[in-house]
């Protein structure tokens, strides 16, 4: 199954202490990066929330932002009476030493602790955090198969092009050797000297061993089948079409190297354009 590594999506989930909701947002990238924002009190789930991305995506750079939001009228707060009589103690010890001083109920209340919300209950918080992600991971994968699907489109088009290529310089072959023997037999002809017809067929078989394409062409049409294996995995196939496109670009530059004819020099050129194409598209493939 081919997916694109671009792509958004997110989900929300409302309770008894409020709403949290997972954003993910996904580019191209070599490897798996995660980039994780999360709220202090689900701070501690970080590693869990890491293993269960990576347990569903192989590839990207991925950014998830949580948020938590209370709802106020839900709340319930409490006063740390411990804490607060642990201060009371201390004013009065240092009423004799600043006999002026007066703290106000407000900053009471504003001094660490002193003010406390009713903990959740941790596993209920772990639960509702995944059950959030994981449903914000389904939209994401959905997605990135849509977006998948049309990229492996754009290949195997690609691919039927170089395809297409590839067989008429086949054909053309044939007349291309023919021509290039014409071409050696005129050059010795206009020579003063006449030619041993051996050191002819010695010369023409090395101009045509030179020239000879078969096998970039035998190898091209071999990439070509493997690439459309590969594009019907069911498992990411990003990596392995990335090492087909350079397989791809390197055939292509030997035919253009070996190239005795317009014709051909012009395909190397076409087939260079096409695998530039396809490569540009399976940087996006995870």
């Amino acid at each position: 199954m081919i997916r694109s590594m671009t792509a958004y999506a997110s989900a929300e989930t409302g309770g008894a202490a409020g709403t949290l909701s997972c954003e993910l947002r996904t580019v191209n990238h070599r490897y798996l990066e995660l980039s994780p924002r999360l709220p202090d009190e689900l701070r501690s789930l970080e590693s869990q929330l890491r293993e269960r991305i990576a347990a569903r995506l192989s590839r990207g750079k991925v950014d998830v932002t949580v948020r938590s939001t209370s709802d106020s009228q839900r709340e319930s707060l409490q006063i740390n009476n411990e804490l607060l009589n642990q201060l009371s103690k201390l004013n009065l010890q240092l009423i004799p030493a600043f006999p002026g001083m007066q703290v106000q109920f407000t900053e009471l209340l504003r001094f660490p602790g002193v003010l406390q919300q009713d903990a959740a209950d941790p596993e209920a918080r772990q639960a509702a955090l995944f059950e959030v992600l994981d449903r914000a991971l389904d939209a994401l994968t959905a997605t990135r198969e849509r977006e998948g699907a049309k990229l492996g489109g754009i290949l195997r088009e690609r691919l039927d092009a170089i395809e297409r290529i590839v067989a008429q310089v086949r054909e053309w072959m044939p007349e291309i050797r023919a021509a290039l023997r014409t071409r050696l037999e005129a050059r010795l002809a206009d020579l003063k000297q006449p030619a041993d017809p051996g050191r002819l067929e010695q010369e023409l078989v090395l101009q045509i061993t030179r020239s000879d394409v078969d096998e970039e062409l035998d190898r091209l049409s071999t990439h070509i089948t493997e690439t459309r294996r590969v594009l019907g995995l069911k498992e990411p196939v990003g990596r392995r079409l990335d090492f087909l496109m350079q397989e791809f670009n390197r055939e292509a530059n030997t035919l253009g190297s070996k190239s005795v004819d317009a014709r051909s020099t012009n395909a190397a050129v076409e087939l260079k354009v096409l695998i530039e194409q396809m490569r540009e598209q399976v940087q996006n493939i995870e």
